[in-house]
């Protein structure tokens, strides 16, 4: 009955859609990892992603078109093509490898040309601080300090953290 129920409600009721794109550097948390950790509920052993990956979830009555966005210094440069793609945007998941120190100024860099971008004006920014198992992982509140992101004002952000591996962090 239960099952009846729900495939009714979604019949009715539509469900939302929101476009995602997740952007990190390379080696940064796995965002594909977390993308199929969220797809398919497990952990999928992943190689570099060359280009882009793309997926629809579906949470609850919510249907999301999340682009995983290859983080390689050569494939950076193309993040602003697939803004244009996914105009109409709404979030912006940013994947942040808490334990690279060495990196974290890089990490800062790409973040800020986030907002600046004319088809993102509209997206809330998440910030997944990953691999937060790992014993020297800088907490979020570290992370945000030092990405100084209570600059970001004319966007929404909220940094989390997160666990590819375990999924912790991942859904609510």
């Amino acid at each position: 009955m239960g099952a009846f129920a729900s495939r009714f409600w979604f019949m009715m009721f539509r469900a939302k859609e929101y476009k995602i794109v997740v952007v990190g550097l390379d080696n940064d948390g796995k965002n594909t990892t977390t993308l199929y950790k969220l797809h398919l509920g497990e952990v999928v052993t992943t190689h570099r992603t060359v280009g882009s990956n793309v997926e629809e979830l579906v949470y609850k009555n919510i249907r999301f078109e999340v682009w995983d966005l290859g983080g390689q210094d050569r494939l950076r440069t193309s993040w602003e093509m697939y803004y244009r793609v996914m105009q109409g945007t709404n979030a912006v998941i940013f994947v942040i490898d808490s334990t690279d120190r060495t990196r974290i100024s890089l990490m800062k860099d790409e973040l800020y040309r986030l907002p600046g971008h004319e088809d993102l004006q509209n997206s809330v920014i998440l910030v997944f601080a990953s691999k937060q198992d790992l014993k020297d992982a800088m907490s979020p509140a570290e992370i945000t300090n030092v990405l100084n992101l209570h600059i970001i004002k004319n966007h929404d952000w909220h940094i989390q953290a997160s666990c590819a591996v375990t999924g912790e962090g991942l859904i609510a």
